[in-house]
């Protein structure tokens, strides 16, 4: 599976980022590099989830910078 985090800079000053391919799984942060990190604990919490309640098998997880 690969997994897409796209990322952008608030109105607030905030930085948002998004896991394209898991709906709800974006997350905050005072910089770029923090929002995508928390962002990809939320994604992988997520598959674990999934995976722990045999909703998915595991797989192999690639999280790469989406280009805009």
């Amino acid at each position: 599976m690969k997994l897409s985090i796209e990322c952008e800079l608030e109105a607030d000053g905030r930085w948002i980022a998004e896991i394209v391919q898991i709906p709800g799984a974006m997350a905050y942060g005072a910089t770029r590099d923090e929002a995508m990190a928390k962002a990809e604990v939320v994604a992988l919490r997520a598959i674990a989830d999934r995976i722990e309640h045999g909703e998915a098998k595991p797989l192999d997880v690639q999280i790469t910078l989406a280009t805009a």
